[in-house]
């Protein structure tokens, strides 16, 4: 295939995307999602693509830019970024027509400034240091030992054994491993040695002979080449020029290949190096606790000491109340340390070592106040009090410590519908609870969400009665029509990925499609929606049962239960002829309009049920309201009789009161989950849940002030409500 044809072909797969996003899908079904992966793989293909697929891609931007078709934008420029990170080298003129560019979404509204401006600086670090990108991504996807750039990553996939089949979850568990064995430290290195010594030396470099001569090399060998290299591209970083680390590389190039000559490039020139499948483990979500045990596996495995020597020391306990008002936190022990320290200066012990860090220091008597601003700061870190300045036995301050920081990264993907989602609302408020009492995770770790859709062809008895896929899916629906490039990629796998699952020939589809997939998703998928979650009391009949807290996602439906016993069975079919069926229910809310001034509303009435649900949808509604219907049932006497007619009342609202008037029971599903549901109740009360760290500030404040009743000092600096963050590729485009 000639230039002129590689070209009008590469043209017409770009603008068949695009179709896609117009909503004119492609005559095939199956072709549905696909077209992304066939173009990068097009390119893993046939490197020399790279270079045309990067103008195309940059012309095409440009039109969308003067043509106003701003829906364009966004995926055609990750488009372009993942096939700039990958190329083996990509002219400097090009790189700056997609840097100025990138510049110029500065001026529009989010998420195009946020997205332009992260696109900006990595070309802006690629444009200094070509490779830089590909190296990064590779050393952190596969926790490759660097002292440069020490960062981890690793993307957890977490599917509900009760929700998906069993030939879904052994298909995704084999996928995951067969990916995963494909892979060796020792053959990603030498992708970040190839790929790097290609980015600097162009058309000169021999990458046959180069790969070549790293396959031969023993494992130390390849390690202390590729820690050469890291060290030359990350030190251009510094401010070293271009040219002097061309030339450092070209050094390593040259002492790699011995006596080859220079430039005996064979006539095939540079060849792709594709980023390596990212580090990804596969989990059936069986434990409540899972979550957070296999983040904390993550941050600490088990090949370390179960005690390090310095736990105690960086995990200080915070001293804080028994519960946490408004968030369900439920009492756990207090840790208490006996003092031997006198309060004298002088019975400090004489250190053992001049250098020793870990002694004690007396605070001096006045402390600098620290500003909120810096209060916050460490608080929405999960620490404890603001430090103060800290005076030697000479009088002078000791060395601040070093901030922690976050070089480990966990990405979360959660595979099924609303109800895995419900689960993981769940798991996300139990570890916000433990963060605000004890932090581990928030200062060191990076916590990232996914969501891929499956719904199979047979439902789970787990499932909702009668739901179709779209009813399971409402937030998977919501993304799609927030982020056109999330529905054209990941909602399309849907149905996608239970047929490839069962496949005969499966082995030779999915091993690629659907691990490319989750990785692309993973490492684009860069802007959040926020989710609120909603926190609800249920009230029980028996008044010796305590009232239970849990939180919802999605949806909250209420029925009429049936009576256990004849009596009340009787009693209910008597009230049941004369008033219709269902029960009283006094119904207290605040009614919220468009003013976003909220009115105190009460009423009664007979209902068979009434539903919240969270996700609107419309677009234009927001995520942090509830949208809830009830189902009135309405007595009118004639000459034919009674009769009676069901009439829906439909009003949003954030918090809201639930009361059986008649004290007859009812049952309140939550997400969609058969599994949590609650009988034998009458009453609830649904609000929006509370970050677990405000509660405790709050608390602490209310402690010295008890008559104020307004956010005062630190509280209303943190973030009042609980959010669940959810990853995407644009976010919500306006």
């Amino acid at each position: 295939m000639d230039s002129s044809e590689l070209e009008s072909d590469i043209l017409r797969r770009v603008r068949a995307l695009l179709r896609e996003l117009d909503g004119h899908h492609p005559s095939c079904q199956s072709d549905r999602g696909m077209l992304r992966w066939t173009l990068h793989k097009k390119m893993d293909q046939n490197p020399r693509t790279s270079c045309v697929l990067v103008s195309i891609l940059v012309k095409e931007l440009e039109r969308a830019e003067r043509g106003d078709l701003r829906h364009y934008i966004i995926p055609l420029l990750h488009t372009l970024m993942y096939t700039l990170i990958q190329a083996p080298c990509i002219p400097d003129e090009l790189c700056a027509r997609v840097y100025d560019f990138c510049k110029r979404l500065l001026t529009l509204p989010k998420p195009f400034c946020t997205i332009g401006l992260d696109y900006a600086s990595r070309l802006q670090l690629e444009r200094a240091a070509p490779g830089t990108l590909y190296q990064r991504t590779v050393i952190s996807e596969q926790s490759l030992p660097s002292a440069a750039f020490p960062c981890q990553e690793r993307i957890f996939i977490f599917a509900d054994p009760e929700l998906l089949p069993e030939a879904i979850c052994r298909a995704l568990a084999m996928d995951t491993e067969a990916a995963q064995v494909s892979q060796s430290p020792r053959g990603c290195m030498s992708c970040v040695v190839t790929h790097a010594l290609q980015a600097a030396l162009g058309d000169t470099c021999d990458t046959p002979g180069l790969m070549a001569r790293l396959q031969a090399l023993p494992p130390g060998d390849v390690e202390h080449w590729f820690q050469q290299v890291v060290a030359a591209v990350e030190g251009s970083e510094g401010g070293s020029d271009r040219g002097q680390r061309t030339a450092r590389l070209e050094r390593i190039y040259h002492s790699l290949l011995g006596s080859s000559p220079k430039g005996n490039a064979p006539q095939e020139g540079l060849q792709g190096t594709p980023l390596p499948s990212p580090n990804i483990s596969f989990h059936l979500w069986t434990e409540d606790e899972q979550l957070w045990k296999e983040l904390v596996l993550f941050l600490r495995p088990l090949s370390q000491s179960c005690e390090p020597e310095g736990l105690g020391q960086e995990l200080e306990p915070v001293e804080m109340p028994d519960s946490l008002p408004g968030c369900g936190c439920c009492g756990q022990s207090r840790f208490s340390v006996l003092s031997t320290d006198s309060g004298i200066e002088r019975d400090l012990p004489a250190p053992e070592e001049p250098c020793e860090r870990s002694r004690l220091h007396r605070k001096g008597g006045i402390k600098k106040k620290p500003s909120p601003l810096d209060s916050v700061a460490l608080l929405q870190a999960g620490g404890g009090k603001p430090p103060g300045k800290a005076l030697g036995r000479a009088g002078m301050p000791p060395e601040p410590p070093a901030p922690l920081q976050r070089l480990h990264t966990a990405r979360v993907v959660l595979l099924g519908d609303d109800r895995i989602l419900g689960r993981l609302a769940q798991a996300f408020h139990s570890l916000r609870k433990r963060e605000a009492r004890r932090v581990f995770l928030t200062p060191r770790l990076d916590l990232q969400f996914y969501h891929i859709p499956v719904v199979p062809a047979q439902p789970q008895p787990s499932a909702a009665e009668h739901a179709g896929p779209e009813e399971l899916c409402e937030v998977a629906g919501y993304l799609g029509r927030a982020d056109p490039w999330y529905e054209s990629n990941i909602n399309t796998l849907c149905h996608m990925i239970p047929k490839l699952a069962t496949m005969p020939s499966r082995a030779l589809v999915t091993d690629l499609f659907l691990t490319d997939v989750i990785a692309y998703y993973a490492r684009m998928g860069t802007q959040p929606v926020c989710f609120q979650v909603h926190s609800v009391k249920v009230l029980f009949q028996d008044p010796a049962q305590d009232p239970a807290e849990d939180v919802f996602l999605t949806e909250l439906l209420t029925q009429v239960q049936d009576s256990p016993s004849h009596r009340e069975l009787s009693t209910t079919k008597r009230k049941s002829t004369l008033d219709g069926p269902g029960m009283d229910l006094t119904v207290t809310y605040r009614r919220v309009v468009l003013s976003e001034r909220q009115k105190e509303l009460a009423l009664s009435l007979r209902s068979t049920g009434l539903l919240m649900k969270a996700i609107p949808a419309e677009e234009a509604a927001g995520l942090g309201c509830l949208t809830v219907t009830i189902t009135e049932i309405i007595r009118t006497s004639n000459l034919a009789g009674r009769s009676f007619s069901a009439v829906a009342h439909r009003f949003r609202t954030r918090s809201i009161k639930v009361r059986s008037a008649e004290q007859r029971p009812f049952t309140v599903r939550l997400d969609k989950d058969s599994r949590r549901t609650y009988r034998d109740v009458i009453g609830l009360e649904v609000s929006p849940c509370l970050e677990p760290s405000y509660c405790l500030q709050k608390t602490r404040t209310t402690k010295c002030s008890p008559e104020e009743t307004e956010d005062v000092g630190l509280v209303k600096y943190l973030p009042k409500s609980l959010l669940l963050p959810i990853n995407t590729f644009a976010g919500v485009i306006p």
